[in-house]
């Protein structure tokens, strides 16, 4: 097919979107719905994924190593945490530096534990570890456990189990949300077009018997689904990011803990709107493609 058949082809497309505006219509606005609701879901499991990686970050489960050990044992039980796979961080946290935090902790008191400098200081020095991917962290903390001279370990378990199931749902339901849409975005247009191809079917039967092929029949149609697709990407896009951008801007002035949570792990504009504008022509066009070729290669023998 050469250059001019491609953009008369294309014209006849453009021209059929025109001509059936109604249709075009209605198959933009669903696909518009479809993808507003998909770019939310994928939005928030993204969000939700990024509080949690920030939560695992702040999560520092506490090691104590037993006490009199020689400094041969405190080397090895040192060596044995870095040398864990899994963990991002080790810091090692003297008796003299949990007293100074509790004294910041509690500056009312600060002179009062000032007397427990020294050998009366009832604080243990351990270590404080940060895992990598709380997924891993009850294998981790087994790992901490086994280590010989170990005395105990500490660690809020429970709060990064929940945050991890917290995770799964949200991406098990996002996905099953996209799937679920792009089924329905993919029904809709295809009816749109089939009812376009029905409304021409004596056109199309006339092309065939003068020779055109199936494939120059069928361009003007995917021509008219993805244009379908691109509409409804870029519209659904710029009702998504907007709104987006007044949710961060109400995230900055949530006072409290969770305002400082947000802050700091909430994904930027700047970090995912080409993503999501992208990413939503480019789904646009796929379900324009598939539906396009569902109708066609079903009604063209007519």
């Amino acid at each position: 097919m050469n250059w001019s058949s491609f953009k008369y082809l294309t014209r006849q497309g453009l021209h059929s979107m025109a001509a059936n505006r109604l249709m075009t219509l209605a198959s933009v606005g669903v696909l518009t719905a479809c993808l507003i609701i998909t770019g939310i879901a994928g939005l928030f499991s993204a969000n939700v994924n990024s509080i949690v990686e920030y939560m695992g970050k702040q999560n520092e489960s506490v090691v104590y190593p037993a006490e009199g050990l020689s400094p041969e044992q405190a080397a090895a039980v040192d060596a044995g945490i870095r040398a864990i796979s899994g963990i991002a961080e080790v810091r090692y946290v003297s008796r003299e530096e949990v007293l100074e935090r509790y004294k910041g902790y509690m500056e009312e008191y600060a002179d009062l534990l000032d007397s427990f400098e020294g050998d009366e200081n009832p604080f243990r020095a351990n270590y404080q570890v940060v895992v990598s991917d709380l997924e891993n962290l009850e294998n981790v903390l087994a790992q901490l456990k086994a280590i010989e001279g170990v005395d105990g370990v500490r660690a809020l378990t429970d709060m990064s189990s929940m945050f991890v199931k917290v995770q799964h749902a949200v991406n098990f339901c996002g996905w099953a949300l996209v799937v679920m849409l792009g089924v329905v975005s993919v029904v809709v247009i295809h009816n749109t077009i089939r009812l376009t191809v029905f409304a021409r079917r004596r056109e199309i039967n006339i092309m065939k018997y003068v020779g055109a092929t199936n494939g120059f029949i069928r361009l003007p149609f995917f021509i008219e689904g993805m244009a379908s697709g691109v509409l409804a990407g870029l519209l659904a896009g710029g009702l998504v990011l907007g709104g987006y951008a007044a949710l961060l801007r109400l995230v900055k002035d949530v006072p409290g803990l969770w305002g400082q949570v947000a802050a700091a792990s909430v994904l930027p504009l700047s970090g995912v709107w080409y993503l999501v504008l992208g990413g939503f022509c480019a789904f646009g066009v796929l379900i324009g493609s598939i539906g396009s070729a569902m109708s066609v290669r079903k009604y063209l023998k007519v």
